[in-house]
């Protein structure tokens, strides 16, 4: 048993929540920048005191519309300005707001809804209305359903314009530490998703915390972010709330198709994302290089950016020509990477899944700081962080300020501190489970060294152990073959098999880019997944990959689908993590045809 504690010096009273928190904020700096708004292709910045007004006036609406102290009111849009506003004036009318995903299906909508006893529904487009409409006759609690390209925020504003600011007021001082603020369901890789209810005073230790320990990332003169993950997703609903606190100004790029103008536009200052993304910069990067000489080039900087930032890390540090060669490759290559991240980008914060070593390494090397972390749902997202002064590439970093880690005998990871949720709704069983003697058991498995940085290896119910009896963690092998430009999805399996296998999915995108480079014709992914010079680069990739591991769990086998696992046909969960259980149930043929040929294969 292994335990380890970080301090922090900010507290929480009994009477704080996210309204007072937004108070504070408002007192100390009304003229500040709290946003900025696309309009007409500028960001128009919205001052503390504008943002404050706008949620007052919905507020009042939601309040005009009959939304009660203790009410759940539904937001299903994707990450715009207008979520935002929405968020704080739930709260601010003394509610509780239930994120559903902008592209969850009507049973999914039908289930948070019903689930959490929804009153109103605010969403994005005639689209998602129409997908409530298909279940509306199942919820006969849903009072009222609004859309915000419709005009909801500005109706609200104009039928609550006859309720006294007081009352919002009165509302807003309601909640204290240990009410609730929201409840999140969690994603579902497994089974019916849970409602995780995350209180006032999860959001408000964590925020204040973060600012006490990430200070020099979101709390300093200028500091900016933009966000494009799904604010249906409690990390970027925990940056929402930490932009109260931190000062830092917060921006929205609902359309994962116009990033890269958008973050040019906006020139984020720290970014967080999933590691997926952080591959897709890096491959897009590697492919838009082409052949030849600039690919020869790319990669000796992407290398010079690796070395470089591994020598960090040695007690020497860099040499005199490793400098030299860094300093060269930045001026040729590595300040266009930057560019792509809006130029003034230093931290970026990764969560989700395990980054891996050379990607960190890699993006440090460039100047931008990957500050890799671990959270769950039920720890109103981070619980373990790297920090600019405390960071070792390759783990998930020591605890978060506040809060202990520990790990059991059976490597199993356990979380305590005043961020971890209250319970599941409506799931006493699973709650009683979950939390132990006031540690959350948070079935993920992993290691903690002697400086207290966490490493996780796997979850525990994705464990495999093979018919020799070798316990074998998936995620490690998973997150390196996904690192190719050609793969877009890994699903290691071996459950009781003589050895490990691999089912893999080829990246559409990337693909035709990646036959071009290396003088390959024009394939569809169908012909893609049978040709041989394809299949032999995802072999030497799979040989990487199995450098990490030892003999007995390295891949032996891959076998290559034609469908790639997406959100959309199911295979994919909102926040992009697979559902293992439902693939391998649907593609169990492919796993058996692996198996075949059962003698060893090296």
């Amino acid at each position: 048993m292994r335990e380890f504690s970080s301090p922090t010096t900010a507290t929480v009273d009994v009477r704080d929540s996210i309204p007072g928190m937004l108070a504070e904020r408002l007192a100390r700096d009304p003229d500040g920048t709290f946003a900025e708004v696309r309009t007409d292709g500028r960001w128009e910045p919205v001052t503390v005191a504008e943002f404050v007004a706008r949620v007052t006036a919905v507020a009042k609406g939601l309040v005009a519309r009959g939304v009660e102290p203790g009410d759940r009111v539904a937001i299903m849009s994707r990450t715009r300005f207008e979520w935002t506003v929405l968020d704080f004036a739930v709260w601010a009318a003394g509610a509780v707001g239930v994120p559903i995903y902008e592209t969850s299906s009507a049973e999914q909508a039908r289930w948070i809804a019903a689930d959490a006893g929804v009153r109103l529904a605010v969403v994005e487009t005639p689209a998602h209305a129409h997908v409530v409409a298909q279940v509306r006759d199942d919820l006969p609690g849903l009072a009222h359903v609004l859309v915000i390209d419709e005009g909801a925020l500005e109706a609200l504003a104009v039928e609550g314009a006859g309720i006294a600011d007081d009352e919002v007021a009165r509302r807003a001082a309601l909640a204290g530490r240990d009410d609730l603020a929201t409840v999140i369901y969690t994603s579902g890789t497994t089974g019916r998703p849970k409602g995780v209810e995350l209180t006032h005073g999860n959001f408000v230790a964590l925020a204040r915390a973060g600012v006490d320990g990430l200070g020099e990332v979101c709390a300093v003169p200028g500091a900016r972010t933009l966000l494009f993950m799904p604010l249906a997703h409690v990390f970027a609903r925990f940056i929402e709330v930490l932009c109260v606190p931190s000062g830092a100004v917060l921006g929205h790029a609902p359309d994962a198709r116009h990033l890269v103008p958008d973050l040019a536009s906006f020139q984020p200052t720290f970014l967080l994302a999933v590691p997926r993304v952080f591959e897709k910069v890096y491959n897009s990067a590697e492919q838009q290089a082409g052949g030849g000489a600039r690919l020869r080039l790319f990669r000796w900087a992407a290398k010079a950016a690796v070395d470089y930032s591994r020598a960090l890390d040695t007690e020497a540090g860099p040499g005199a020509a490793l400098r030299a060669r860094h300093r060269l490759a930045d001026r040729l290559v590595h300040g266009r990477l930057r560019g792509a991240l809006g130029g003034r980008t230093e931290y970026a914060v990764s969560g989700g899944a395990p980054l891996g070593e050379r990607l960190g390494h890699f993006f440090r090397g460039i100047g931008v700081r990957v500050l890799e972390g671990y959270g769950l749902t039920e720890t109103t997202a981070p619980t373990t962080v790297n920090r600019p002064g405390l960071t070792k590439v390759g783990t998930v970093g020591p605890a978060f300020p506040g809060t202990s880690i520990r790990v059991d005998d059976d490597g199993q990871v356990w979380v305590s501190g005043p961020h971890v949720f209250r319970g599941y709704r409506h799931d006493e069983e699973a709650t009683k489970q979950a939390l132990v003697d006031g540690w959350f058991r948070t079935g993920d498995v992993g290691t903690l060294d002697d400086d207290g940085y966490l490493r996780i290896t796997g979850r525990t119910k994705e464990l495999i152990v093979t018919a020799g009896g070798k316990n074998v963690a998936p995620a490690v092998l998973e997150d390196r073959l996904r690192g190719h430009p050609l793969v877009s999805q890994v699903v290691v399996v071996g459950d009781q098999r003589p050895f490990v296998g691999a089912l893999v999915t080829l990246d559409a995108e990337m693909l035709p880019g990646w036959l071009s480079n290396h003088g390959l014709p024009a394939m569809d992914v169908e012909a893609a997944a049978t040709d041989p010079q394809v299949l032999e680069a995802l072999d030497r990739a799979v040989q990487r990959t199995n450098e990490a591991v030892s003999r007995a769990e390295s891949i032996r086998k891959i076998r290559v689908l034609t469908t790639d696992f997406t959100e959309a046909n199911g295979y994919l969960t909102p926040s992009l993590k697979v559902k293992r259980a439902l693939v391998l149930k649907d593609f169990a043929a492919d796993v058996d045809e692996l198996y075949v040929d059962t003698r060893p294969h090296d």
